[in-house]
């Protein structure tokens, strides 16, 4: 397959954010699209719930004695509730909100690289365009001359 010629006027996407991405850390950002990629996806959304799920019994317990016989005596202690509580109220919200956070706006800017290239190779087809119509103008005009 043919490659296509180089144009001055046409820059690639990944030129533009190479730009931006070399102002802030190259590892962070990678860290950062790479966790928000995977917090994004269904299965962190099963393993939350499943975090979540693992303090319910501990919760039936306290609302009714008589739930106590149906679970093991380990999943409805204190200790469970509170390591499921650190989980969800500390690491998950206060770690990986802001991380998320920080892979969304490197997402960003790559999709911002990408319309900017895209708005600039555009812009430069259609004046591409309106000059050779005005050739053609021309070409049309002279012939009409003669």
């Amino acid at each position: 397959m043919e490659r296509f010629k180089e144009n001055i006027h046409v820059i690639h996407p990944k030129t533009l954010f190479l730009k931006k991405k070399r102002q802030a850390g190259n590892f962070n950002s990678k860290l950062a699209v790479k966790i928000t990629n995977i917090v994004g996806s269904m299965w962190s959304a099963y393993l939350f719930a499943i975090i979540s799920l693992l303090s319910l019994p501990a919760i039936l317990v306290l609302l009714d004695s008589h739930f106590r016989s149906l679970f093991p005596k380990w999943i409805v202690t204190g200790s469970l509730i509170t390591l499921i509580a650190w989980i969800s109220q500390n690491f998950l919200q206060l770690v990986l909100l802001p991380v998320i956070m920080v892979g969304q706006n490197v997402i960003q800017d790559h999709q911002q690289a990408k319309a900017e290239a895209d708005h600039r190779t555009l812009t430069y087809i259609a004046n591409l365009q309106e000059e050779q119509m005005q050739e053609f103008r021309d070409i049309k005009q002279k012939l009409l001359i003669k």
